[in-house]
């Protein structure tokens, strides 16, 4: 699917400044926001943004101040499961 947004040219002009290719700064700004509310997963958004690798798309995410949604309990939770293995 392609999709066109239309920008009045003083805006474009001076976001262009900012620098950056601004239809890759688009696509980024949209992708996060469908992952931030959870309309895409991980696996998703690496594809959509074109990421050979999680370890990129983990970059991408830490630059962009997005972490894991990870609570004490999902830690209390994998540490109990250790101790039942034997670790």
């Amino acid at each position: 699917m392609e999709l066109t947004l239309e920008i009045p040219d003083d805006l474009a002009s001076q976001m262009r400044a900012a620098g950056g290719d601004l239809a890759r700064r688009a696509l980024e700004g949209f992708a996060l926001e469908e992952y931030r509310a959870g309309r895409l997963t991980a696996y998703q958004l690496q594809r959509l943004l074109g990421f050979e690798t999680r370890y990129e798309l983990d970059g991408f995410l830490k630059v962009h101040d997005v972490w894991a949604d990870y609570t004490i309990e999902d830690l209390r939770r994998e540490v109990a499961t250790l101790e039942r293995l034997g670790f």
